[in-house]
Order: C-alpha cells, then structure tokens, then sequence
C-alpha cells in the first residue's frame, strides 16, 4: 500500500443529501458496505446487477426504446467519423502547443518545475485555465518526455483538451488514454480545488498513479492514491492531494460514509464527526472507460447498511416450502426483472402449511418470508451468483467472477440464501444510505471521461449528464478494415427459443454493442459465428433492427 503523499489539513465541510433521515441515521453505531438486490422488495447487487433503471409501465418501455434507437442511430452516423472535425477545430491551439515545445525543451528540470508555481499563481490571480492551457500542456509534455521517456502526440494533446472541456473523448484502443488524462488533470489542478481521476478497479487505480503520476509529482503537485483497506486518516491525506487516483465504488463508498457522519453528528456522538470527513468538495474529476460506469452501471446503487434485528426461524421455514412449491403451479418468475409472484395456488397452499389467514398480515408477515425464499430458489444459484466456504454464503462478482467478501443481500434475502443451503443465519441488516453512480457522479461541477466505445451511447450522455462525445482522431491512418460502419446482423433467426447472430463485421463486439442498447436477456444465450456464447437478444424489442433481415424478425 502506498504512503500517503500529501501533508494533512482540515477537510472542508460540506452538505450532505442522504436520502436518509438523520434521526433515523443517528441509531445506528456499527455500519458497513454491502450489495443490495432488487426491485421495489430489494435493491440490486452493488457492481453485480443492475444496469439500467425500469421506470416502469408503457412510458418505460417507450424511453428504453427512444434510448436503443437513438444510440444505435448515434452509432450509424458517427461511424464514418474519424476525427478529422477534431483535428481541424483544435489545430490552432495544438500549433501554439507545439510552438512553446522548443522554449520548454530549454529549460532545466527545476525551472521547468517552478512553471507550476507561475502557473498556479495566475490561476489564483484570476487568469482562465483555457488561457492557461497552451503553456500548462507545453510543461506536461516537456515533463513526460523526461520521466516517461514519451512525448505526447497532436492527438493526446486533443484528447486532453477535449476533456478539460468537460466531454467524452472517444479515443481508439492504444492510442494512449491514461497518458492522456495527465494534462487536464494537471491543468485543473492549478487552481488548487483537487481533481480525482476514476478508474473502475484498484490495479488500474495504483498502476495509474505510479507510471504516469510520476509526471505532475515531477512538477511539483502531490498526487494521491486510494486503496481498500485505508484508514480513514490515510484516505483524508490522499485526496487533499492535487491529483487524486480512486475506483469508483470507493469514491463513491467514501462519499456516503462522509454522508452519514455528517447527518449523525448533531444527534449523535458514536459516529464519525465533522472533522474525521475523508472527502474534499468536488471539483473536477475525470472517469476512465466512462461508458462503463456512466452507462452500464448507472443505476447501479452503492449502500451502507448496519445492524438490525436478529434473525428468526421463519427463513428455515420459508426455505421448506419454497423446496415444496412448484414454478408456474404455486408461482411466476421473472428473470429479466428479477422478481417472482405467488400465484392463488400458491397463497392458498402457504397459508393452509403456515396456519395463518392473510400472508401478508401486519403481526407477522410471511409474504416477504416465502418470496424471499422463492428468489433464492429460483434467482440465486449456487456457484453462480454465489459461493459457500466454510459456513458462510459469499457473493461472485457477475462482472469478474470475483468473490466480494463482506458483501451482503439486504432485506432477507442473504439470509434466504443461508436458509435455502441450510447454515446459519446470520443477523439482517437495514440501509443506512444509499447513492447511484449516475446521480453521485452528476453532482461533479465538471466531469469529463474517455473511452474506445462511446459514440453509440452519446445520445444517453447528452441527455443524462449533458455530456458531449467528441471522436479524437488516432495518431497514424487506420489500416484495419471494417466491413461495414454499422453493426452488421447478416442473419437472426429464432430457433426453439433462441437466436442465432451471424457473424457479420462488427464495428464493436455484438455482446457490447446489445448490451448497451438494452437488448440482452440475463439468462437466454445464443451463438455467434465463431460458436462463441453470446447472450440473447430480446426478439421484440429487435423489431426496429430490421436492416437485411426483415424477413427473418417476424
């Protein structure tokens, strides 16, 4: 774990909007992070499920619709770009860059470092950093050619200004993202207000700060790092750095801690108070892979839960009849949705085995006991969303296979998981606060973020975050030949309930691409040319799909 590197101050205060009530907050002393699932029962597994939010009824689906079509239509005619708008539009400003490249070269490495503090001074002088940016970028360039031994191109030094401009820069694989974040990063950083620079895991976090962080740090700005399993000390010295690298769940997890101490400190003295806050106010933050944690994990909640009451015996028994009742005789499953309903067979069998008159009487309610049961039946399966070591139910990662220890279902549904695999039951918890990525990072005055695949969702970030894609154009002509400038479905075909997708030339890979149009079932798998497990495409929704294959939809 790497030390700190920035000297420690008093963190500013700032307003909390937990969605929870602080006299509600204050009861609880001991609280932690865990993964909720659900709908309107339970919430969805943080970094496991949940990738896009239903809102529910006709005008649901009718925005699902809007959305694929017009990303998919962004997609189309955004092909063809290939960033030479770009190039034009930023070419004089690059031209004065590249001018400055031999006054910089001249420099020696204490000079050039004292430019920051020129730099710096100007910005709290007043200056705008656009009017600072030809000659901070200069200074970035001239640094990594002596630390890194890599000089910027003309496009990296457009990536960076396209996201010191606060939009998403499509920039193409290995055309050198993470060097690219270091000049805006540098640049905003100026003013002294912190930047935080996102990346979706902890090796990318620390990679990240130790290769291309040695940059600004050469410059004289403290760079930070935050990694699981800092104290609460470590991470408050971290990010009052100038330039701080952090995942995304962990900023995020750190935002709703500060959160909690925030609405508990007037009521309560067990909790963190004022002064232990980690976080700084926000100011710039760059994401990188954006349409991964802006798009594919928007709605995806980050929760703090403590302690409730302890567990009953009413999960063994729900567990019972669960194994007891049969699907689509005693109950309905849902598993796009990820919801289950008792049917009359089912209320009539349950009350009559319980000895009760109403499931969902007040004095007991079973109701949440028997659909919980249900779900861990039906939705959750062993080796698949989860594992048992010893006597203890762990949740797998969907996304990297990977077991998130610590991590708990909430409201009954961990402890329906034990239930079902007859161990302990371990106690429940309830939320304390709660936060998704999309409304968390929308509250970022400036955000900006980069990736290789994002014109097909641009219609999303314009309309949700208010996000411009811009296509950086790549730094040699492309040799590689696509086939066609839009996803090319040669054939579809239902075939005793699933779909076969030709390989046809994709311009990105036809998992990714359906994925983030919102066309894949969880569970349903099809196959694609090559015989590679792909997930199923819904067959109604792909009715406005109808490019060579018409026919074949219907």
């Amino acid at each position: 774990m790497a030390s700190p590197l920035c000297q420690s101050t008093l963190v500013k205060y700032y307003p909390s909007v937990s969605p929870f009530s602080s006299k509600f907050l204050h009861t609880h002393k001991d609280y932690r992070q865990i993964s909720h699932v659900g709908s309107s029962e339970y919430l969805h597994m943080f970094d496991v499920v949940a990738k896009t939010s239903k809102l529910g009824g006709s005008r649901s689906r009718r925005m699902r619709a809007m959305a694929s079509l017009g990303g998919l239509l962004g997609g189309i005619f955004k092909g063809n770009d290939t960033g030479e708008s770009t190039r034009q539009q930023y070419a004089s400003v690059v031209g004065v860059i590249n001018g400055l490249e031999a006054e910089m070269s001249a420099l020696s490495d204490s000079e050039l470092r004292d430019k920051t503090s020129l730099l710096k001074e100007r910005a709290q002088q007043g200056e705008s950093l656009d009017s600072l940016l030809p000659e901070a970028f200069a200074v970035v360039r001239e640094a990594s050619k002596r630390v890194l031994g890599l000089r910027p191109f003309d496009v990296q030094l457009i990536g960076g200004m396209v996201l010191h401009k606060g939009e998403i820069a499509e920039m193409r694989t290995g055309e050198g993202k993470t060097l690219v974040a270091i000049l805006p990063a540098y640049l905003n950083a100026l003013t002294g207000k912190g930047v935080h620079v996102v990346t979706v895991n902890d090796y990318l976090a620390r990679r990240d700060c130790e290769w291309v962080g040695q940059v600004p740090r050469f410059l004289g700005l403290k760079v930070g790092l935050i990694q699981q399993n800092m104290t609460s000390e470590q991470r408050r010295e971290n990010y009052l750095c100038d330039i701080t690298y952090v995942t995304n769940s962990e900023l995020g997890f750190d935002y709703l801690r500060d959160n909690l101490a925030t609405e508990t400190e007037e009521f309560s003295d067990n909790l963190q108070s004022v002064e232990e806050l980690v976080l700084r106010t926000f100011n710039y933050c760059v994401i990188d892979e954006v349409d991964s944690i802006l798009i594919d994990e928007a709605r995806t909640p980050l929760i703090i839960s403590g302690p409730a009451e302890k567990p009953s015996d009413q999960y063994y028994k729900a567990a019972k009849i669960a194994a007891a009742f049969e699907r689509d005789i005693h109950y309905t499953v849902d598993e796009k949705q990820k919801t289950v309903l008792l049917m009359e067979q089912g209320y009539e069998d349950a009350e009559a085995i319980l000895d009760v008159k109403d499931l969902y009487d007040p004095r007991e309610q079973w109701a949440s006991f028997v659909l919980n049961a249900i779900k861990a039946k039906e939705l959750f399966l062993r080796d698949v969303n989860y594992i048992i070591r010893g006597k203890e139910v762990l949740i797998v990662d969907e996304f990297t296979g990977r077991v998130m220890q610590g991590r708990r279902w909430s409201d009954g549904l961990h402890q329906a998981v034990e239930a079902k695999e007859s161990l302990p039951i371990q106690n429940e918890t309830v939320t304390l606060a709660s936060i998704s990525y999309q409304n968390f990072f929308l509250q970022f005055p400036k955000l900006c973020g980069m990736t290789g695949t994002a014109a097909t969702e641009s219609t999303e970030f314009e309309s949700i975050y208010k996000l411009k894609v811009t296509i950086v154009p790549t730094n040699k002509p492309m040799i590689r030949k696509v086939s066609s400038s839009k996803p090319s479905i040669k054939f579809l075909m239902k075939c005793g309930g699933r779909i076969v997708v030709g390989n046809g030339g994709w311009t990105t890979g036809p998992t990714t691409w359906a994925k983030r149009q919102g066309l894949v079932g969880p569970k349903d798998r099809a196959t694609d040319g090559g015989g590679l497990q792909l997930p199923t495409m819904d067959f109604v929704e792909m009715g406005f799909l109808d490019f060579d294959c018409a026919e074949q939809l219907k």
